[in-house]
């Protein structure tokens, strides 16, 4: 059953990066949760938390991208690094700042100039896409597995984050953020054996990805997607709450977490048929009718089966959209697209975070699962409207003799460092 799986880890080295990578990717689910609960509850103000943490938020829209350029440009060891150990210092200077009782400006800049942590689950998706070059097969189930893990990160990052900070201390949450993104990149980057190669840019020239038709109309889906996902915490905070049920929101949401990874886990052991375009189209169709039965929750007991059954189709949706993003780039780009996708997903998210939270304020928590719902069609609308440019770009940047159905072995990733 887990035969694809069993596959993908025989190549030489994948065992070692994906595991290192899992530590700072479960670092960066923790920190935002972890500085919410860190500074309410050391400067009693959850209007100064949720600030705090979003000025952070805004920052990485920035400095993700940028350093996703960085890393095609001179390798992933070479800036992830760098990057992992200024966010750690910043983070630590957040520390500092606030067992010192400093101004409130300090909480800002801090944590704001700690907003640098390299996105290690691109640099590990261009990994698979080197050692698996044009083996559509094997990318749809390395594409399947990271998205299983970021599923995972999202289930525990948050619930590790709470625990420790208030089981231990209201800092030991962020602070075991710090240690991971730290220790977690490092030993990723240590991983010199599957680093893929800097790809020189075609020397006739090449449009940047923000210039890439194919890679905009992805980014806009993902900004819908994110929608989703923000919009459906916040209703699902305030849902639980009129219910008189809010402490058990978090494992509410997790089970449309749950519901998404056991979803990836099998998605990645069926064999794909059809054009990536085309599959992702069917993916986000799919997600866009399954959010609609949560207008029908009337309570906690409905709410939790139809939550799990939501999550369904969102692993499969990413898996593929992940994977074409792959396609609509040149190599010598990836890590910058994955960046701007990411980016897009995250800006999504705060976007839907901030309308559901006037929405129920101004309608009521009954009325705001129309609101993922409204996404996730936006989404699909999008996604088909723009098809079109999806399928030229992809097929612009195929590689000359691939097919869909072409599976050619793994290539060689040269001496080992």
């Amino acid at each position: 059953m887990f035969a694809p799986y069993r596959r993908l880890f025989s190549a030489r080295g994948a065992v070692g990066f994906s595991s290192m990578g899992f530590l700072a990717r479960l670092a960066l689910s923790m920190s935002g949760v972890s500085t919410v609960v860190m500074i309410a509850s050391l400067r009693h103000s959850y209007a100064l938390a949720g600030a705090v943490s979003g000025a952070s938020l805004a920052t990485t829209l920035l400095t993700i991208p940028l350093l996703g350029r960085l890393v095609d440009r001179y390798g992933q060891s070479r800036v992830a690094v760098p990057a992992a150990v200024w966010s750690a210092g910043m983070s630590a200077a957040l520390l500092v700042c606030l067992s010192l009782d400093a101004p409130t400006w300090t909480l800002f800049a801090t944590n704001i100039l700690s907003a640098t942590a390299p996105n290690v689950g691109g640099m590990a998706r261009a990994r698979w896409a080197e050692i698996y070059d044009n083996d559509t097969d094997s990318m749809h189930v390395a594409n399947s597995f990271e998205q299983v893990l970021d599923e995972v990160c999202f289930i525990l990052g948050p619930i590790l984050a709470v625990a420790l900070a208030t089981g231990v201390s209201p800092e030991a949450g962020r602070l075991a953020a710090l240690a991971l993104t730290l220790t977690g990149t490092v030993l990723f980057a240590a991983q010199r054996r599957t680093e893929p190669p800097v790809h020189p840019a075609d020397p006739a020239g090449q449009k940047a990805p923000l210039r890439n038709r194919g890679l905009q109309v992805m980014m806009l889906v993902f900004l819908f997607t994110g929608s989703i996902f923000g919009s459906l915490e916040m209703v699902t905070v305030a849902f639980t709450d009129s219910l008189g049920h809010k402490p058990v929101a978090g494992t509410v949401l997790a089970l449309q977490a749950i519901g998404s990874a056991v979803a990836g886990m099998l998605f990645g052991m069926v064999t794909v048929r059809g054009t990536s375009v085309t599959r992702f189209l069917t993916g986000v169709t799919a997600m866009a009718v399954l959010m609609l039965p949560l207008n029908l929750a009337g309570g906690l007991w409905s709410l939790a089966p139809l939550m799990f059954v939501a999550g369904m189709a969102t692993s499969p949706t990413m898996i593929t959209g992940m994977g074409l993003v792959q396609e609509l780039i040149p190599r010598s780009q990836i890590n910058e697209g994955m960046t701007l996708a990411v980016t897009s997903l995250l800006g999504g998210i705060s976007l839907g975070g901030i309308v559901a939270g006037w929405a129920v304020e101004r309608f009521g928590a009954d009325s705001g699962y129309a609101l993922p719902a409204a996404a996730a069609a936006l989404a699909a609308l999008v996604a088909v409207s723009g098809s079109a440019w999806l399928r030229r770009e992809a097929a612009a940047h195929a590689p000359a003799g691939a097919t869909a159905a072409s599976v050619p072995e793994p290539v060689s990733l040269g001496q080992e460092a």
